[in-house]
C-alpha cells in the first residue's frame, strides 16, 4: 500500500518531531512511525466505508419522499438505480471488511450532515445525472461512478479535511494517497475479485522475492537519521553563512539530514535518486526557495562526505 515516497514523508515528519523534542527516544520515534503508517490504512478503510453511508442516505430520501402527504409521480416511482447500487452491498456484506472496520472503530455515524451535503451535491453533478439516466445496471458502472465521486468530491473538500483532522492526528496529508488505494480496490472489485486488506508496504505486493522490504528500508533510514542527527545538523550549520544559519528552517534542516542519512545507509541507492526525493518533498513541506537550497546543499554535502569516506556509494556520482 505505502510506497517509498509516502514512507519517506512519514519518517521525515517523525524526525521533525524529534528536532522539536530532542528528548524523544528512538523507540518512541519508531512507535510514532508505526502508528503513522498503520493510520494510512485505517483512513483507506474509512473512505471505502463511506459508500454504504451515501447509498443509505439516498434510500432515506426516497422513502421520505414516498411518505409525503401528496407525493409526485416521480416520488411515488423513483429511479432506484443509485439507492440499489451493487457496490454498496459488496462492501457492506463482506465479513472481513466489516470485521476490520469494527475492530478499528471506524464510522461515519457522527457525520450525518456531511453525508447529507455530499449526496445533495451529487444530485447536481452531470456525471451523476448521466449515471442515473443510463439504462445499464452493473457492478462496473457502479464502481465507475464511485471512482468519479472519490476523485471529484473528496480531494479538495475542506469539510472532509476538517472531519478527518478531528478524527485522527495521523491523517494529515494522507487523504489523496488513501483515495488512490480505494480506487484501486474498486477496480479490483469490478473485475470480480474479493476484497482483501492491502499489505501495508508496497514491497509486500511484489511477485519477485528479491525485492527489498520497504519496511526494512524505512526503519533503517529512520534509525540512521536519528543516530546522525546531531552530527549532520552541525555539518549543515557549518556549511552555510551565519545569515543563512540564523534563517534556516527546521524543515529544510531535517530534509537535508534525512538525505544525508539515506545516502549513508544505502550504498546501492543512486545519489541522484536520494536528492530528487527530498527536493520533491521540500516542494510540499517547506518554502518556495527550499527546492534549490535543499538540492544544492544536499548535493554538496554528499560529495564532501563521500570524499571523506563517511558515505560509501557503489555507484559513480553523476
Amino acid at each position: 500500500m505505502l510506497n517509498r515516497r509516502i514512507l519517506r514523508i512519514k519518517a521525515f515528519k517523525v524526525l521533525y518531531s524529534y528536532a522539536e523534542n530532542p528528548a524523544m527516544t528512538i523507540a518512541e520515534a519508531e512507535a510514532q512511525l508505526e502508528l503513522s503508517c498503520e493510520a494510512a490504512r485505517s483512513l483507506y478503510l474509512l473512505m471505502l466505508d463511506i459508500i454504504p453511508y451515501i447509498t443509505d442516505e439516498a434510500k432515506v430520501r426516497i422513502e421520505n419522499a414516498r411518505n409525503k402527504f401528496n407525493p409526485t409521480e416521480a416520488e411515488r416511482n423513483p429511479n432506484m438505480k443509485f439507492a440499489e447500487n451493487l457496490l454498496a452491498d459488496v462492501i457492506r456484506e463482506d465479513p472481513d471488511f466489516k470485521k476490520m472496520v469494527s475492530k478499528r472503530k471506524l464510522s461515519w455515524d457522527q457525520c450525518d450532515a456531511f453525508i447529507r451535503d455530499l449526496y445533495t451535491t451529487l444530485l447536481t453533478r452531470d456525471y451523476f445525472q448521466a449515471y442515473m439516466a443510463s439504462g445499464e445496471r452493473s457492478l462496473k458502472e457502479d464502481v465507475d461512478l464511485f471512482i468519479k465521486v472519490f476523485e471529484e468530491e473528496f480531494v479538495d473538500s475542506e469539510e472532509l479535511s476538517k472531519i478527518l483532522e478531528d478524527m485522527s492526528i495521523w491523517w494529515n496529508d494522507d487523504l489523496a494517497y488513501s483515495l488512490t488505494c480505494c480506487c484501486d480496490t474498486l477496480k479490483d472489485l469490478a473485475k470480480g475479485k474479493s476484497w482483501a486488506l492491502p499489505p501495508l508496504y508496497r514491497s509486500e505486493m511484489a511477485v519477485r522475492k528479491d525485492v527489498e522490504s520497504d519496511k526494512a528500508f524505512i526503519y533503517k533510514l529512520l534509525r540512521q537519521a536519528y543516530t546522525c542527527f546531531g552530527k549532520y545538523s552541525e555539518l549543515l550549520a557549518g556549511n552555510v553563512s551565519q545569515w543563512e544559519s540564523d534563517r534556516l528552517f527546521t524543515t529544510d534542516m531535517v530534509l537535508i539530514v534525512m538525505g544525508l542519512s539515506e545516502a549513508k545507509a544505502f550504498p546501492d541507492m543512486p545519489v541522484r535518486v536520494t536528492i530528487n526525493e527530498y527536493v520533491e518533498i521540500s516542494k510540499y513541506y517547506s518554502t518556495p526557495k527550499s527546492r534549490s537550497f535543499v538540492n544544492g546543499l544536499l548535493d554538496r554535502l554528499i560529495r564532501r562526505l563521500i570524499d571523506e569516506g563517511d558515505i560509501v556509494k557503489n555507484e559513480v556520482f553523476a
